[in-house]
């Protein structure tokens, strides 16, 4: 009786021994599609035997692998029998599907799908970055201030030259006056009692006081954390560090006389002589 019973089984159609199989463990289609990520409407038209709405023959087979592996039965068999019954069909050579993978088990997991696209992505950036960096180019160095040094003398008598005009220090300061704060430092600029800025400069800021300012005064609270220079050159600190600095004189001149905590320059007044008894 066995026997026959084994005989009936396999000479009964794929479709029908996979819905029998999954009708005995309570499984439903969705479930099977949840399981393989088979579409479900391949599923159905796979137990019904309905060749004409499936793809073409290896993808079919494959299906019919992964649905059978998800209910117990051999997967080679399963393949076998299909690949005997489909013989002889003819399928729509219509326009191509793109199925999903037939065995899941044969996928990378998504967890290992989206590190690898990250670490591509990081990749990229970190090689933009360096790129970039690369074609940066390097900051320019101050010009060296050009300082007059005598010639040195050889053993001999000592030779006499005629002094040299020394240039005045308005005619040696010239250019605009920028504050570059090298840390956080709050200043207040002004110029003949009008306010032309208050407020903080964060580190790396810059304030470029008008060229059209007459008498511009500074009020530093942190004058170590100020780097003025005037043009090119860079002026001597504006005041003491960890004390206010005030009525600091923003001049060219007075900045490259070092003008800490002075206001701007007036004549000299001459000295009042006695009358003669």
């Amino acid at each position: 009786m066995t026997e026959q019973s084994d005989d009936i089984i396999q000479t009964t159609a794929v479709g029908e021994r996979l819905r029998a199989a999954r009708e005995k463990q309570k499984l439903s289609l969705e479930d099977i599609a949840t399981q393989t990520r088979i579409p479900l409407r391949h599923l159905e038209n796979l137990e019904a035997g309905d060749w004409s709405k499936l793809p073409a023959p290896t993808y079919t087979i494959g299906f019919a692998k992964s649905y059978a592996s998800a209910i117990g039965l051999d997967r080679t068999e399963i393949g076998d029998d299909l690949r005997a019954e489909m013989g002889g069909q003819r399928f729509d050579a219509g326009s191509p599907e793109v199925f999903e993978p037939a065995d899941p088990a044969r996928t990378m997991p998504r967890w290992l799908v989206l590190s690898a696209i990250g670490a591509i992505v990081l990749l990229v950036v970190v090689m933009t970055w360096l790129n970039n960096r690369s074609l940066e180019p390097e900051a320019a160095a101050p010009a060296p201030e050009a300082a007059a040094t005598a010639p040195t003398q050889q053993a001999g008598p000592v030779q006499t030259q005629p002094a040299q005009p020394q240039p005045q220090p308005a005619q040696a300061a010239s250019g605009a006056v920028v504050l570059t704060a090298t840390d956080a430092a709050w200043i207040q600029i002004t110029d003949g009692g009008k306010t032309l800025f208050s407020g903080e400069l964060a580190a790396g800021q810059s304030y470029t006081v008008p060229q059209t300012a007459t008498a511009p005064l500074l009020k530093a609270g942190k004058p170590e954390a100020l780097r003025v220079t005037v043009g090119s050159a860079v002026a001597p600190p504006v005041g003491t560090p960890g004390k206010v600095a005030s009525n600091v004189s923003l001049a060219p001149a007075d900045l490259m006389r070092g003008g800490a905590g002075t206001t701007p320059s007036a004549p000299a007044t001459p000295p009042v002589q006695n009358s003669a008894g």
